[in-house]
């Protein structure tokens, strides 16, 4: 290069730093300005890292070399100088901070992205591309545009030159140098206008999006088929922003739950279209995404109407941020409620099927001829027992009985040999040990294409066949104990008699009730009560010969027939053994069951030849060896005859004796011990009937009990206590407590505490002023029914007392667990404490045990003068008996009290007035 031009380019004041560099990149000469920004220096530094920006020179115009500078960089450009034979003579650096040199940077870095300048003359509608490398062309603006994309591009632009403020930017197509059509956005905006404000000038760039529009067309493709495909499965997809708290739903998910596109809310108000439990169970699945983020799916129920409600089947993915939040959450939503009405109906069809094959206990099952493989429905496998799991012919077989294998065997073989179809009872036992009875219906079935096999049909008919067996059981022996009944036993026994009449043996019936057996039967429930009686029927069958009949009659009432005996004194000592069978208890978790027995005793004679006769005369003897104390025995007797009879015309007549009015009351007083006290009054119960004559409370109470009819007899007796209470008090008299003598049944029925109000209630009579008698052992059986009955009376101040005291239990817990408040010494004790010393210290103990709980103590049947000294000696409060008078009608009782009884002056204490009722 001639010096001269170096030193006029290096002398002239251009803008640009110039520095000239040899073949290996060092400074030769620098300009002022480059001198100025020390920018040889620089480059003498930086020569080894240029090396590869001045191989890249020789072969083009100029390369982008930046340098450092401190905390910025000088971005200049390095070019290759040449001498006229094309021999490389060194290179030239320039760095200028002009806007043109900057542009060109600009310009360098769009190329660089694939992008293209452009400036368009508005007015000479002339366009100029400044292509890669600086290669420029100009053309008209719709010379290159695809036709299709004119108008759009045209649309485009008068909005922009319309309104500058809204940019310009569109997608088109052109025709790049190899003549093919390609894709691009082109964005620009006006750079100058006229005076008038006319647009002269736009400037902007294109890039190619060829591949970007290849790629969409491919997405838009495959998001075309997934749409497609969702509409055909009924599915659709839906995001939750976290952090907007917002719901997007695709057009297909509006289209699987069946709604109108666009309809379902962004926030949380869809979940208003689930119903409580469907919201419930969403919220669940929530909480465990956010303690366990994994993928998972779900159904839920959408809709809140039944008929409306759509099934859903929902998979939802989290995404999380950097740090591990979760950020979104996606998912997929199918309607699956065909599926659901489909699968319901397969459902309910095999159930059916399932349902109609139990009701008649059909099973089926299928035997290919060839492989005897078979096939078995639920139904068979319930009636063999099995559970469902694949079973082999010879693993079924096995539980068949040997004949029962053998005639099923033969007949598959028959059938297939062109045999009819065959119908057979046959007999199994379950893995259990359960015998089953089966009608098997067994035929060949052949189609085309299809092995040949048995069909076979299995109903159970075991209850028919159990019915048969049972019905044979029934008519002749009892299910509990297994004994003969009472129909086998009359065949048995009439036999007997015959028998022993012929031969002119010894023969006699025993009637065996048990002792015990009710309250047991009662209070421990009836199943502990069949055991006590099979344990029973048990233990006496030992004690009987082989040749004696024994069989259950009725309840807890057994006979045993003895035969062929050597002496009539032999049928009691059978009797001591039975009754010492049942001596040992039977004990049943935590309780100890003992009964006894009371036997009577009837031997054959002349006048008692037949089982009639025997039964009856039996069964008197065994009601007099119950009344002579139980668990004993009695032969029969003329005497025992008269009182059974007795006991059955009591009970006859006590049926209807209500309603003929042939009860009354009698009152006997009961003297306080203390001065001052009014006199309390005891009513007692009697029964005036012409066709039994005299006939004691003791008598008929336990029969009216048994029978029932002392229900209806107390409430009479409360009504009338009550009202003749009430009409004593409005003729002025004094009197004390009022108490009625209650029976253990009486506590028991259900509603007698609200009855006893009830009828306080209606007569005007307060309730604290009725006391109620009760025996130690309607006391004993602590039941919830008993304590609730209690709490009435006691919410009401009925105050109760314990009749007869000490002539019952010994365990006297009862007292503390029940509100008693008087306790009632039996006339025995006190009929004897003046010649027994020890009946006196009874009687003392049970003052003083009545006075310590908090009670007062009566006397009852003190005739005497010394019996009433020593019973106040001994601190008794109260004392009735004929000493102070006789049992006296309403009248009379009215008499007494009037003319000396009490002293009416003397206002009642505050404990009130008694009359007792003895039933």
């Amino acid at each position: 290069m001639d010096r001269g031009v170096i030193a006029s380019l290096l002398n002239h004041p251009l803008n640009a730093a110039l520095v000239l560099l040899d073949v290996d990149g060092q400074p030769l000469a620098a300009n002022a300005k480059a001198r100025e920004l020390r920018l040889h220096e620089r480059l003498s530094r930086y020569c080894a890292q240029l090396a590869g920006c001045r191989a890249q020179a020789p072969g083009q115009k100029a390369v982008s070399c930046p340098l450092p500078d401190g905390q910025a960089r000088l971005d200049g450009w390095l070019s290759a100088i040449h001498d006229p034979g094309g021999s490389l003579l060194g290179y030239l650096y320039s760095y200028s901070t002009d806007a043109s040199a900057h542009a060109a940077q600009w310009l360098v870095a769009m190329e660089a992205g694939g992008n293209v300048a452009w400036d368009w003359d508005v007015a000479a509608d002339r366009l100029t591309r400044r292509g890669p490398h600086g290669t420029h062309t100009e053309l008209r603006l719709m010379d290159s545009v695809h036709p299709d994309e004119q108008p759009l591009l045209r649309q485009a632009i008068a909005a922009h030159l319309h309104d500058p403020a809204q940019p310009f930017a569109c997608q088109f197509r052109i025709r790049d140098a190899q003549g093919q059509w390609r894709w691009v956005l082109d964005r620009g905006r006006v750079v100058a206008h006229a005076a008038d404000g006319q647009p002269l000038r736009m400037a902007g760039t294109y890039t190619d999006i060829q591949p970007l529009k290849a790629l969409e067309d491919d997405l838009r493709a495959q998001h075309a088929l997934l749409c497609r495909a969702q509409r055909v499965a009924g599915m659709g997809s839906w995001s939750w922003d976290c952090g907007r708290q917002r719901m997007q739903w695709s057009p297909e998910s509006h289209a699987a739950i069946g709604v109108e596109a666009g309809s379902l809310p962004s926030g949380w108000g869809w979940m208003r279209q689930l119903g409580r439990d469907a919201r419930r169970h969403l919220l669940t699945v929530w909480r465990r995404l956010h303690a366990d983020p994994q993928a998972t799916e779900f159904e839920v129920c959408w809709g809140r109407e039944p008929v409306l409600q759509q099934q859903l089947r929902v998979w939802l993915e989290p995404e999380h941020d950097a740090s591990g939040r979760l950020r979104r959450v996606v998912g997929q939503v199918q309607n699956i409620s065909g599926q659901h009405r489909t699968d319901a109906l397969i459902r309910w069809r095999t159930e059916l099927l399932n349902r109609v094959s139990a009701l008649g206990r059909i099973g089926g099952c299928e035997i290919e001829a060839s492989t005897r493989e078979m096939q078995w429905t639920e139904e068979c496998y319930r009636i063999h027992g099995l559970r469902k799991a694949p079973v082999t012919l010879d693993q079924a077989l096995a539980l068949y009985t040997p004949d029962s294998r053998d005639s099923f065997e033969a007949a598959l073989a028959r059938i297939a040999q062109g045999g009819l179809p065959e119908q057979l009872d046959l007999c199994f036992y379950r893995p259990s040990g359960q015998r089953v009875w089966v009608q098997v219906l067994i035929e060949l079935d052949r189609r085309d294409g299809l092995p040949e096999r048995h069909v076979v049909l299995f109903r159970d008919i075991t209850r028919e066949r159990e019915a048969d067996e049972r019905l044979e059981l029934l008519a002749h022996y009892d299910l509990l104990t297994g004994l003969p009944n009472r129909m086998l036993l009359r065949e048995q026994a009439s036999e007997a008699i015959l028998e022993a009449r012929e031969r002119g043996a010894i023969l006699a019936m025993l009637f065996v009730d048990l002792d015990g057996f009710k309250g047991i039967n009662d209070t421990f429930g009836h199943a502990t009560g069949d055991i006590l009686l099979k344990a029973a029927a048990s233990r006496l069958h030992q004690n009987l010969r082989n040749a004696d009949l024994f069989a259950r009659f009725n309840g807890d009432e057994f006979i045993v027939v003895l035969r062929n005996l050597a002496e009539p004194e032999d049928a009691g000592h059978v009797a001591r053994k039975l009754i010492a069978s049942l001596a040992e208890p039977l004990y049943r978790e935590d309780a100890t069951l003992k009964v006894g027995a009371s036997v009577g005793i009837a031997l054959l004679d002349e006048t008692r030849n037949d089982f009639d006769t025997l039964l009856r005369a039996a069964d008197a003897a065994m009601h007099a060896a119950k009344e002579a104390g139980r668990n004993t025995y009695q032969y029969y007797s003329q005497d025992a005859l008269a009182r059974t009879q007795r006991l059955l015309e009591i009970e006859h007549a006590l049926n209807g004796a209500l309603d003929r009015d042939e009860f009354s009351l009698a009152y006997q007083p009961l003297i306080h011990t203390r001065e001052g006290h009014a006199p309390s009054i005891e009513a007692l119960l009697r029964w005036n009937t012409p066709r039994i004559g005299p006939c004691s409370p003791a008598e008929f109470i336990p029969i009216a009990e048994k029978c029932g009819e002392i229900i209806r007899i107390g409430d009479w007796v409360l009504n009338e206590v009550c009202r003749q209470a009430v009409v004593w008090e409005q003729a002025g008299l004094r009197f004390d407590r009022i108490a009625v003598n209650v029976s253990a049944i009486q506590l028991r029925e259900r509603g007698f505490a609200e009855r006893v109000i009830a009828i306080c209630d209606r007569h005007g009579w307060s309730p604290r002023r009725l006391e109620l008698e009760l025996t130690e052992s309607a006391l004993i059986r602590d039941t919830e029914a008993l304590r609730q009955c209690f709490d009435v009376f006691e919410q009401h101040g009925v105050p109760l007392a314990v009749d007869d005291f000490g002539t019952g239990f010994s365990n006297l817990h009862y007292l503390n667990r029940f509100p008693v408040q008087r306790l009632k010494i039996d006339r025995s004790f006190v009929q004897g404490m003046l010649h027994d010393a020890g009946t006196a210290e009874v009687t003392q103990a049970i003052v003083h045990l009545g006075h310590a709980l908090g009670m007062r103590v009566v006397a009852e049947g003190v005739e005497t003068a010394a019996e009433e000294a020593m019973l106040r000696r001994q601190g008794c409060d109260e004392l009735q008996g004929y000493l102070y008078s006789k049992p006296l009608r309403s009248r009379e009782m009215m008499r007494w009290l009037r003319e000396g009884g009490c002293d009416t002056s003397t206002p009642p204490p505050a404990e009130h007035s008694r009359i007792t009722a003895t039933l």
